[in-house]
């Protein structure tokens, strides 16, 4: 029994030396240094792990246990701003989504009366007077109207034109009476008089031949802009 116990202490003896040198071992070893076959692959051992060396290669292999450093994920590609109904107003900040094909529209993708030309043959104004006859003020309610109908929120630039008949000058400040007229007529049938501006052109911007009296009648004009 005696020798019994004497064998297992030294058993013991032997193996702590043996046990301390293998722990000294694991910790003078580098990590990411590993053992490697002639075909440069990895050598394990007997568990499948990786032998890992103070004499080893210097690499990183994920399947060893190493945290290699991933690169951090591309961003997301930022959306696609499309326009659906085709006006010209991206789809973030259309108002109006479903706005008809060809229609004029505002900054908000709502639709909004195209440009407007009065004639004003009909019913011409009186010789250096700005008052409006029936038939202009009849042209501009219906503009009223239209502007009324369409859900946009139209932005009116009034412009009053003349023929060449007359000083210039006189011609100039006709015309500019004229654009008051009918931005006031405009004002009267409820379009916000905050969205209108005016402006007289004169004799300066014909639009047929003022030399003919076809011509010089097309020449009178009140131009209606929207935006």
């Amino acid at each position: 029994m005696q020798d019994k116990n004497v064998y297992r202490k030294g058993f013991v003896a032997v193996l702590a030396p043996l046990t301390l040198a293998m722990g000294l071992g694991a910790v003078t070893a580098q990590a990411g240094t590993y053992v490697t076959s002639s075909s440069k692959n990895v050598v394990v051992n007997s568990y499948g792990e990786c032998w890992n060396a103070k004499e080893g290669t210097k690499m990183e292999i994920e399947a060893c246990g190493d945290k290699i450093a991933k690169p951090a994920p591309a961003p997301a590609p930022a959306p696609v701003d499309g326009d659906a109904d085709g006006d010209g107003v991206p789809d973030s900040r259309d108002k109006c989504p479903n706005t008809r094909a060809g229609a004029k529209v505002d900054v908000d993708g709502c639709e909004i009366i195209p440009n407007v030309t009065i004639d004003l043959v009909e019913d011409e104004f009186d010789f250096d007077s700005a008052k409006l006859k029936p038939g202009m003020k009849t042209a501009l309610e219906g503009v009223a109207a239209k502007i009324k109908a369409t859900p946009g929120n139209e932005h009116l630039h009034v412009i009053g034109h003349t023929d060449s008949v007359g000083p210039e000058k006189y011609n100039m400040g006709l015309s500019l009476r004229r654009a008051q007229a009918a931005a006031d007529y405009l004002t009267a049938q409820g379009v916000a008089r905050d969205n209108i501006t005016i402006e007289g052109k004169g004799e300066s911007s014909p639009v047929a031949d003022n030399k003919t009296k076809a011509g010089r009648a097309k020449n009178r004009r009140v131009e209606i802009q929207t935006r």
